[in-house]
C-alpha cells in the first residue's frame, strides 16, 4: 500500500465539474512520476494516493483548498506592457510566463489590456476550481526506483 516517501508512477486524467479535460497523462504521453509527500503535486492528488496499491484505480475530487487554493481578486495587478518581452502582442485570455529573482517561472493570464499598460493575474489558472481526477497506479517502489526516479538514502 502507498505511504510517504514512496516513488510512483500513475496514469492521471484531471476534469472540471462540466467534464472538460484541462490534462492528463495521455496528453503529456507518459505517466506522472513523484515521490508521495515531497511537495511535488498538489496536496489533495497527495492524500488521494495513500492507501492505493499498485493496478489500482481511483476517481476522487480535489477542493480548491487543497488544489490551487481560492481565487483572490487581489492577485490582480497592472504592470506596465514593456516588461513583456516577445514577438506577440498581449492580449486578454493569453497566458505568460513570468520570472522571479530566485530563477522560478510561474504562469500569469492577461486580464485586461489598456495603453502602455496590461492587467495580468498572478493566481494560478486552476485557482478556486473543485478539480475531479481519475488515476491509475502503474507502479510503487518503497525507498528504491521507479522508471528513473532515484531512491533517497
Amino acid at each position: 500500500m502507498i505511504k510517504r516517501e514512496d516513488e510512483i508512477k500513475v496514469e492521471y486524467e484531471g476534469r472540471f465539474e462540466d467534464g472538460t479535460v484541462f490534462d492528463s497523462s495521455k496528453i503529456h504521453k507518459k505517466p506522472l512520476e513523484f515521490t508521495v509527500g515531497s511537495n511535488q503535486v498538489i496536496l489533495g492528488f497527495d492524500k488521494a494516493v495513500l492507501g492505493m496499491k499498485e493496478g489500482e484505480e481511483k476517481e476522487f475530487t480535489v477542493e480548491p483548498e487543497e488544489g490551487y487554493r481560492d481565487y483572490k481578486e487581489d492577485l490582480k495587478k497592472e504592470i506596465p506592457k514593456d516588461i513583456i518581452k516577445g514577438k506577440e502582442e498581449p492580449k486578454p485570455g493569453m497566458v505568460l510566463i513570468m520570472g522571479t529573482p530566485d530563477g522560478g517561472q510561474f504562469p500569469v493570464v492577461v486580464k485586461a489590456v489598456t495603453g502602455d499598460k496590461i492587467i495580468v493575474d498572478f493566481n494560478h489558472p486552476l485557482a478556486g476550481k473543485k478539480l475531479i481526477f481519475k488515476i491509475k497506479v502503474l507502479e510503487v517502489a518503497s525507498g528504491g526506483k521507479v522508471d528513473g526516479i532515484e531512491g533517497r538514502i
